[in-house]
């Protein structure tokens, strides 16, 4: 009965104990269900502020608030399901927990808010484990990459600051020497100012590009600086009246000049013709109807200034060209409705006339002439022809090339009251200019002229028929005057007006092409943008150059270690160019295919005319070769006909845009028929070597030429010794 009892209280007694245990373990899950549905609350609303925010600091920041959050709460998670021992309990909390094997999200990593749909979501994309040490440490790593980049330009701002002036430029000349390009004392960015103007040579006697193209060009070089144009018609111009005959057949028609010169106006550009005259006239004085006008009867370089006749033929030519410029510069400023500074702009566009006078190489030498010294005849014609002008037309100031003054007297330059008529424009195309224009010439001039111009090259400079201009002797070039201009500009009471960039198309009106305009472009682009400047910018972000050409090629932000742009010595372009889409540029890209498979058949020639014992000249002219080795030298020359000739066609199809026919025909003819010939006679060359089937025994007869030459003595030549290079002599 006793023990009944005591068994019965001891069963009341646990069913208590379960029931308190009970409620114990039911009030703490009731406290841990408050505490994860709040901490859930509050990841909602700081994951709906991470959405919400356009920060992405504050991105990353969130984040690591979050991922902490998760990780305590998933601690505290673990600890009690390793002590609980209920197992609804359990897989209460087990479905709570994230389901396993679902990776960390890329925005995640990248700073980028976490899109998810419900709370579950939310806690899933921490991770298949429970903790999340890694991730948050990618995430740090990803934060402080972040903070590297953007911190980058600001650091080297305040680095940049620290230096002395002295290791700013080392620092620069550095870059620069990894780049390729020359290094220029006094020359970067804390170094002087750049020219006041900016001209770009347009010479249209070479190959004249067509109006439309070059419309397309003038807001490109008006955004990288350019202030105006030197423009150099020759037989281009739409002459009237007794001049008509110096038009080409292909000469500008009058309207399209017209409408071609009012967009450059309408650019805020200013207009400088270009006339010569006094030296290369040729374009004129080739002709019978100028041919009494000659300094020589049989070379029609230079005019004779002593002739009346030749006064009155230069007076016309400037009165047609400076009327024709001064009604498109009146046109412009009438019709502008503009404001009165507007106005202002368009009355300036038009103030300089170039008259030329370089390389006067034959003067003074007929009968009249010869009365008088070289300098007095130059400097009386040159006063003489400024004179007209600036009676006519007193807005206008004259310009000409200085080439003619350097070896005179200071003297004789201020007798002749030159200072007060023109405008010298200095020209040097070679790096060192002091070589050419010394120290003592500089200060000669500035007792002579109270102002003048400067002259670099883009292109036409460094050979007579280059196909591609070495772009990097060009930089170098205008970085150089950038120094000599910064230095001299003081002598000057008015100082140096600017820098005109030329670039030919011939050296004179006869010369053959040298570098087509669209191929010279990423030079005078390069330039350019250097002479605007002041300095050649390294930075590719600051640059215009890929911009202003369409570039498809974008800086690696890594810094992978590769110039974004390489221009080294005796390379004709960089890389970066063939990947630009600027107005020209498929010209530009042909040229430089043709410009490499040239190269490649020139060696392929010289190898077999030169160096090969089968194919030499010697083995042609005696017909005597080994048949398989001649097969194996000719047998590709059918092949690189057939390339050379489908790309003389498609020369018409890239150019067609910029040149006329005539142009693309001349070009053709001087770049692709050449070695199309050479191939051509190569090729004859071995098949009649590879008709021979016999062959005579040795010692070969002499050839006829060299008796006749007197390359070997005559009395040791018998008549049977020689062979004459027809066929009949093959069987000899």
């Amino acid at each position: 009965m006793q023990s009944n009892c005591l068994i019965l209280l001891w069963r009341r007694k646990l069913s208590g104990i379960l029931i308190v245990s009970s409620l114990v373990l039911f009030a703490l899950w009731t406290w841990v269900f408050f505490i994860y549905n709040s901490r859930d609350v509050q990841i909602d609303g700081e994951i709906n502020h991470l959405i919400q925010t356009d920060n992405p600091q504050k991105h990353v920041y969130f984040l690591q608030k979050l991922i902490s959050q998760a990780n305590r709460i998933l601690r505290y998670q673990q600890k009690q399901q390793n002590t609980s021992s209920s197992v609804n309990h359990n897989h209460n909390l087990q479905a709570r927990r994230p389901t396993g094997g679902i990776p960390v999200p890329a925005a995640a990593h990248s700073g980028q808010p976490v899109l998810l749909g419900s709370r579950h979501k939310k806690i899933a994309v921490f991770g298949a484990n429970y903790l999340f040490e890694d991730e948050r440490l990618k995430i740090l790593e990803n934060q402080q990459r972040v903070r590297n980049a953007g911190m980058g330009e600001i650091q080297s701002m305040d680095y940049e600051r620290l230096l002395t002036s002295a290791e700013r430029q080392t620092q620069y000349e550095h870059e620069l020497l990894r780049l390729g390009v020359p290094a220029i004392a006094g020359i970067g960015p804390s170094g002087s100012r750049p020219p006041n103007e900016r001209l770009v040579h347009l010479d249209l006697k070479g190959a004249p590009p067509k109006l439309s193209f070059l419309k397309r060009l003038l807001p490109m070089l008006k955004k990288l600086g350019a202030t105006g144009l030197l423009i150099e018609y020759e037989d281009m111009f739409p002459y009237t009246g007794i001049l008509q005959a110096l038009s080409a057949k292909n000469a500008y028609k009058v309207e399209e000049l017209k409408d071609f010169l009012t967009s450059v106006v309408l650019q805020g550009l200013s207009i400088m013709p270009l006339v010569q005259t006094f030296g290369h006239i040729e374009f004129a004085l080739k002709l019978q109807e100028f041919e009494n006008l000659r300094e020589i009867p049989e070379i029609p370089q230079s005019l004779c200034p002593s002739q009346q006749d030749s006064i009155g033929f230069i007076q016309n030519i400037l009165t047609q060209i400076i009327e024709f410029h001064l009604s498109i510069a009146e046109a412009a400023m009438n019709s502008s409705s503009t404001s009165a500074g507007g106005a202002s702009v368009y009355s300036t566009a038009f103030t300089h006339i170039h008259i030329g006078c370089d390389e006067v190489l034959r003067m003074g030498e007929c009968i009249r002439c010869r009365q008088h010294g070289r300098h007095e005849i130059f400097l009386s014609h040159v006063t003489t022809i400024s004179n007209f002008v600036r009676t006519h037309w007193p807005q206008l100031q004259v310009v000409i090339w200085d080439d003619m003054l350097r070896d005179m007297m200071l003297s004789e330059m201020q007798h002749s009251h030159i200072g007060s008529y023109v405008e010298p424009m200095v020209w040097v195309y070679a790096n060192d200019i002091y070589r050419f224009i010394q120290p003592q010439l500089w200060d000669m001039y500035a007792k002579v002229f109270p102002t003048i111009w400067t002259a670099s090259a883009f292109k036409g400079a460094f050979g007579e028929s280059l196909m591609i201009p070495p772009l990097q002797r060009h930089l170098e070039n205008n970085m150089r005057w950038l120094a000599v201009i910064a230095k001299e500009s003081g002598r000057f009471s008015k100082g140096i007006r600017g820098l005109a960039l030329t670039g030919w198309q011939r050296y004179d009106h006869f010369a053959v092409l040298c570098e087509l305009l669209p191929v010279g472009i990423p030079s005078l682009i390069t330039s350019l943008s250097t002479i605007s400047k002041g300095y050649f910018v390294t930075n590719p972000k600051e640059n215009d150059i890929l911009r202003v050409l369409e570039c498809a090629f974008h800086p690696d932000s890594r810094r992978s270690g590769h110039p974004w742009i390489e221009l080294h010595p005796n390379s004709h372009h960089s890389q970066l160019f063939s990947a630009c889409s600027y107005p020209g540029s498929m010209v530009y890209k042909y040229a430089l295919r043709l410009f490499e498979k040239l190269s490649e058949l020139q060696n392929y020639l010289l190898h077999m005319q030169d160096r090969s014992a089968w194919m030499s000249e010697y083995n042609v002219r005696h017909n005597f070769s080994s048949p398989s080795r001649v097969y194996e030298l000719t047998h590709n020359t059918p092949l690189y006909i057939n390339e050379l000739s489908a790309m003389a066609r498609e020369a018409y199809e890239v150019m067609f845009d910029v040149f006329d026919e005539y142009t693309i025909v001349e070009f053709v003819e001087q770049n692709i028929y050449p070695m199309v010939a050479s191939l051509q006679r190569q090729l004859l060359g071995g098949q009649r070597l590879l008709q021979r089937r016999v062959w005579p025994q040795r010692p070969l007869p002499f050839n006829a030429e060299l008796a006749q030459l007197n390359l070997v003595p005559t009395n040791s030549i018998n008549a049977d010794k020689i062979c004459s290079n027809d066929i009949s002599c093959d069987n000899v």
